[in-house]
């Protein structure tokens, strides 16, 4: 009997072992994507787990910590650490004394988004941010990605579509995970 018991132990700490790393298995799905081997009409779904462990291991330096949310269709939040400071001077740019005062330290922010998508084209409209508890929403939101957001960052594309590319039809962001729907 006690042998029995063992080999149950074993056997289900083995199979513990066994669970796929999510963060091999999401970057085994994006390579398929972006190799343009799927078929038109394929359905890739990325786990709130994969995307995570994916996340986790390419964030830029000066973030720690991303979590995903997909709260409701078409809507995700994202968490992190942010230092945007270290952030900054990762992505290539200066930052003066006063405004390096400002910036660097970790901070925990929050993103809200909309997520639109269809005829290979996606559109992202940020909802709600909170950076340390201070939540940022609507006209004062709008105010600061004109002002701020987009003249520090210009590649950024917030509240316009843009090419969603690698024959990509659409994006499908659902509670527990998100498809995507290969085409052409």
């Amino acid at each position: 009997m006690l042998r029995l018991l063992w080999a149950i132990l074993l056997l289900g700490l083995a199979t513990l072992g066994a669970a796929p790393n999510d963060y091999l298995s999401a970057k085994q799905k994006f390579d398929a994507i972006e190799s343009g081997r799927l078929r038109a009409g394929s359905r890739v779904e990325l786990s709130v787990r994969e995307l995570d462990a994916y996340a986790e291991r390419e964030v830029p330096v000066g973030v720690r910590n991303p979590r995903l949310q997909l709260v409701a269709p078409g809507m995700a939040t994202g968490t992190a650490m942010v230092d945007f400071g270290k952030l900054r001077r990762a992505l290539g740019y200066q930052t003066d004394w006063l405004m390096s005062k400002l910036l660097d330290g970790d901070r925990p922010v929050s993103v809200t988004a909309r997520i639109r998508s269809a005829g290979g084209r996606a559109t992202v409209d940020l909802q709600r941010v909170e950076i340390s508890g201070v939540a940022i929403e609507g006209r004062t939101l709008d105010f600061l990605i004109q002002n701020v957001l987009l003249p520090l960052y210009p590649n950024a594309v917030v509240g316009r579509p843009f090419e969603l590319g690698q024959r990509i039809e659409k994006l499908d962001v659902e509670p527990a995970a998100v498809a995507v729907l290969i085409g052409r």
